[in-house]
Parts: C-alpha cells; structure tokens; sequence
C-alpha cells in the first residue's frame, strides 16, 4: 500500500527503518517520513475512480496495511471559490479550503485517521493525544471506530465544546491545570509509562503525514497546479511544514509543475512566537510562557516545528503576521457574512492576517490566494457568544418589527 521507506531526521541526517520510533537516536531530532517516490507511478487518471477521501493518496501515506486503515471519511473537502470575501479583501482570486467540513469539524481528523490506523498495525493497545480541544476529539472519533480505550490531556480551559466532543466519543479526559505546553509534557511521561500511542508525541513522524494531503487535494482541486500563495494558521507549525511537504511531493512526482508557493504563516498576537521571530529577522523562536488568546486551538507557547515552519516560511519567500482578539472576530465575521462559512478563531486568524498582508502590500492584489479555514465555529461556541450582541426581542406584532427594521 505504502511506499514509506524510511523516517529520516531533519538535524543530522540520519535514517531509520518506519517502526516505532520518534526522535533521532543520534540527535534527538525530529524524524520524517520519506518515500520512494521512485517506484511510485501516479497520473492524473490514476485518482479518477478513488475514494473521496484523504486514502485516495494511499501511497504517499504510512501505512502498509489497507486492513488497518481507520477510515470516518476525512478529507477531499470542499476548496470553495470566494469572489465576495475576495472583493472586499482587494484580492484578484480567493479560495477556501474548507476543513470545517471533516467528520468531527477540523483539519485535526486528517492525522487523526493516519496515526490511529498506524497504532493499529503497530499493534498498540490505547492511543491518546495532548490537545486544545480539536485533536481530542478527532484522536478519539478514531479510536471508537477502531475500538480502543483514547486518553486525552487537555489544558483546564479548554471549551467545554471540545471536551464535550471527545467524552461523547468515549475518551478519557485528563484536564491539566495548565497550558498546553504543560499537558504535552504530562502526556509524554503518559506515553512512556503506559506505552499508549499518543498520536502527536511517539506517532508523530507518521500523525503528521495526514495533515500534507489538504496540499494534495488543492493542487488537484486547482487542476493540477499549485496556488500562488497559501495562507495557513499556525499552532505548532507542524502543518505549515506539512503542506510545504506535500507540494514538493505531488511536484517530484511530476504531478503539478514548479511550486514558486509563498507559503504564508499565521498566529494571534497574544501566542504568537514564530510570526515574531519573522517580524523580527530572528532565526529563533522564542516561547511565549503565557498565551493569552481567544484562539486556544493555536494557544502552543512553545512550537514543537517553530523554527522549521520559520524557514518553510523564508525558502518560500513567504510571510508571518499576528492578529489581535479584535481583528481575528473580524475575521470570523467576515467569512461569514460573505461566504456562509462559520470558522473558529484559527480561521479568524487566517482571514485576519490574509487582510493585513494584502493592505500592506505583501501579497500582491493581483495574485491568487488559498485560505485554510481548520475548524468549525461550533467548536468555540462558548467563546464567540461573548461577542455577539443579544437578539433584538419584539412583541408580536407587525407596528413592533416596522420599528426595528
């Protein structure tokens, strides 16, 4: 099924076969998967007859076994054509890559659906995930599917949406009374005394090969080419890294032309590391030890892929900017009242710096623009309704809505 052939750090260099393992033995750097795309032969024609699913990419995914694949119909979702939203942004084309849509209403059920089925052939007996809300209810979707116990660690404010979501699928929920940098690290120790597969920790190499496929599925919405510019909310920059992956990959394949993508990086202002690190001209990134934002999904102080989304960033003569509180409603709004489409705040981050960026004069009005929008606004209910005024109440009558109107 797959083509994996090894997981190769990003530091030394070193290389290892695809079995359980997460860092390098030498360095202790990240590992990545790595294809041979040699024997890989895909065409255009070769997706006609495939599954609607982010499995119609099977070969450039990590698993060796199709009977272990955890399947709840992630992916392939829609890439909307945005004329509204793009006309009052000044923007020649603007598309949506609409990630609300996915079976529990993020971008999170892309790896979700990867790393499950991979604890399965590893032969794991319980997965989990540290998480802000999304992934925990994606990582545990999964695991009732494939019929294993999920823990997950959460930070204790997290939207009681989220948690709702993932105790509904049967997990076990672990609020740490912390940040999310806290939960992470409580969740590693989890890992190692329990040897559970917590998705994002010791199944990483192999979790984040699902996130590369909304990249895969642009360029074949697009008709095989890439966009000029891709916008992309960042957390842990770990999926900016990975749609940067997936580009080279479909190109190295042969099936897009050459990417000259500005791969294009946002974050709110009060969790904000690797936006400042670009904005600064700085090669580190700095970890902000208290996040103060309403966008919790991308509440991550300490970006676990910081310093390699900041040179994703560079290489692609690409940007980084931060919206406030203020601007990311905004934000939410205005992909709403323009296009229907109802975000979380990571997608008011991304419509937010998209603003900012063409009124400065960064991206170019007369380019092409794709936007991921990661999350449904029903994930952050709670929060949003904070800000919307309260309904108008009338007695019912028709002199009553005259004077409303």
């Amino acid at each position: 099924m797959s083509h994996i052939k090894a997981l190769k750090c990003r530091e030394c260099g070193t290389e290892f076969p695809p079995i359980k393992i997460y860092a390098c033995e030498k360095c202790f750097g990240p590992l990545d998967a790595v294809y041979d795309l040699q024997s890989i032969e895909l065409t255009h024609t070769s997706f006609k007859n495939r599954r609607r699913t982010l499995w119609r990419y099977e070969e450039l995914l990590p698993l060796s076994k199709k009977t272990k694949v955890v399947d709840l119909g992630a992916g392939f979702t829609t890439l909307h054509n945005c004329d509204n939203l793009a006309e009052k942004i000044g923007v020649k084309k603007l598309y949506v890559k609409d990630d609300t849509v996915n079976p529990t209403g993020s971008f999170k059920d892309r790896p979700a659906t990867v790393a499950v089925s991979k604890a399965l052939e590893f032969g794991y007996k319980a997965v989990g995930c540290p998480s802000t809300g999304n992934l925990a209810a994606a990582t545990a979707a999964h695991a009732s599917k494939a019929r294993l116990p999920c823990y997950v660690f959460v930070p204790s404010n997290t939207e009681p949406n989220k948690i709702l979501q993932a105790a509904i699928y049967g997990a076990k929920i672990i609020a740490v009374n912390g940040t999310y940098d806290e939960a992470n690290r409580l969740a590693a120790q989890a890992a190692d005394e329990y040897d559970w597969a917590l998705v994002n920790i010791n199944l990483r190499s192999y979790y984040v090969e699902g996130s590369k496929t909304l990249s895969f599925e642009i360029c074949e919405q697009l008709v095989w080419r890439a966009p000029e510019n891709i916008v992309i909310p960042m957390g842990s920059g770990a999926l900016l890294c990975a749609i940067s992956r997936g580009l080279a990959q479909f190109r190295d394949l042969d099936l897009i032309g050459e990417t000259k993508t500005r791969i294009i990086g946002a974050q709110p202002q009060g969790c904000s590391p690797i936006s400042s690190a670009f904005k600064s001209k700085m090669d580190d990134v700095i970890p902000v030890e208290t996040p103060s934002t309403i966008a919790k999904s991308l509440a991550i102080g300490d970006p676990g892929d910081g310093i390699y989304a900041l040179k994703t960033i560079r290489e692609s003569g690409g940007f980084a900017d931060y919206a406030t509180d203020e601007e990311i409603i905004e934000g939410i709004k205005l992909l709403a009242k323009t296009e229907g489409i109802f975000t979380e705040p990571a997608g008011g981050v991304t419509i937010a710096v998209l603003k900012k960026l063409v009124e400065s004069g960064q991206i170019p009005r007369d380019e092409e623009v794709v936007c991921c929008i990661t999350g449904s606004g029903f994930k952050s209910s709670d929060t949003l309704l904070k800000t919307m005024p309260k309904p108008v109440e009338i007695r019912p009558s028709i002199e009553e809505l005259r004077r409303i109107i």
